[in-house]
């Protein structure tokens, strides 16, 4: 396949070529910037030189050749290139959030009108694989709600109530230089911002009601003083008591076919440079505390965009994929 990544100056950009280096059956052979315009790839991703010999290009979307195009534009971006890309026979994987929310739920978000809306497959494999098999546009979901839905779905049936508490990494704000990823700034401090105002809360809400739950969510990031990684603490408030061999039963049970989450301690050190999501549970009866962790640009974007890539083309699931985690 000829991957196209549009947008890929950024930290997901970078991350799509270094993953889908090991791919099988993938070769990028466009990579698009406006400002890095005839600039060698290696030259703003140095840890990529000597893995891809390319230079970035600005040609109309008309122009692009590709089987897959994975689109890393800023969030309302997106819609300006899917239909486009569509129209050619080009799959498509939108690592924005344009088509994740339901219209009206987007505007309001996000603040913008939305000029090209259709409904889109959510690209969360462990919940839906086979609404993502063989289609060609898939909305990559957002990095909170992927370790925070993975973190409460096995529960969610059973919940009243649900507390997401994440601490992320640095780069999850990209790469542009503002106040908040300052170095003085973020060093030796933990941060809560947005703390009720999120817009990824309502990623999370969408999945919960997918999941047939009414349980109240709610949702507060941390920044914290590291490149990578989200650690995310939910707090399940439950209808009844369920003990902790009860609790344990139904998550392993929940991903035991899953390749990409595992039962085990959560580290964001473990899952760095991987698409895994390690979780664990502890019951007190009526609150169960589940922790996740995961890369925030693997499992939280470019990786779980290659995973639905993967799904969509017929690949093997893992294809790209599967390497550990860069420990220590």
């Amino acid at each position: 396949m000829d991957i196209a990544i549009i947008g890929a100056t950024g930290y997901a950009g970078g991350e799509l070529i270094r993953l889908l280096g090991s791919h099988s059956a993938a070769e990028v052979v466009c990579a698009t910037s406006r400002r890095a315009q005839g600039t060698r790839v290696s030259a703003v991703h140095p840890q990529l030189n000597g893995f891809i010999d390319l230079s970035f290009t600005n040609p109309n979307v008309d122009e692009i050749e590709a089987d897959v195009a994975f689109l890393a534009v800023p969030h309302t971006a997106g819609m300006q290139y899917v239909r486009a890309l569509l129209d050619r026979g080009i799959r498509v994987v939108d690592l924005s959030a344009d088509y994740r929310l339901p219209k009206e739920t987007f505007e309001k978000v996000y603040g913008v009108t939305h000029t090209d809306y259709f409904t889109a497959p959510y690209g969360l494999p462990e919940l839906h694989r086979e609404e993502i098999r063989g289609k060609h546009f898939i909305a990559n979901p957002g990095c909170f709600p992927t370790g925070a839905t993975l973190a409460a779905a096995p529960l969610a049936a059973f919940a009243d109530t649900i507390i997401y508490d994440s601490k992320s990494g640095v780069s999850g704000a990209g790469d542009n230089p503002s106040a908040t990823t300052h170095f003085p700034n973020v060093a030796d401090a933990i941060t809560p911002y947005k703390m009720t105002t999120h817009r990824h809360l309502a990623e999370m809400k969408m999945e919960l009601e997918r999941l047939h739950t009414k349980a109240a969510c709610y949702f507060t990031p941390h920044l914290l003083p590291v490149n990578r990684g989200i650690l995310t603490t939910a707090h399940i408030l439950l209808h009844e008591p369920l003990d902790q061999e009860q609790v344990e039963r139904i998550y392993q049970d929940y991903y035991r076919d899953e390749y990409f989450v595992r039962y085990q301690k959560p580290s964001i050190a473990a899952v760095r440079g991987s698409n895994f999501c390690d979780l664990i549970v502890e019951s007190e009866g009526t609150r169960v505390v589940a922790v996740s962790a995961i890369d925030n640009l693997v499992k939280g974007a470019s990786g779980q965009a290659i995973q639905n890539m993967n799904l969509m083309c017929g690949y093997k699931e893992n294809d790209g994929l599967a390497c550990a985690g860069l420990f220590p």
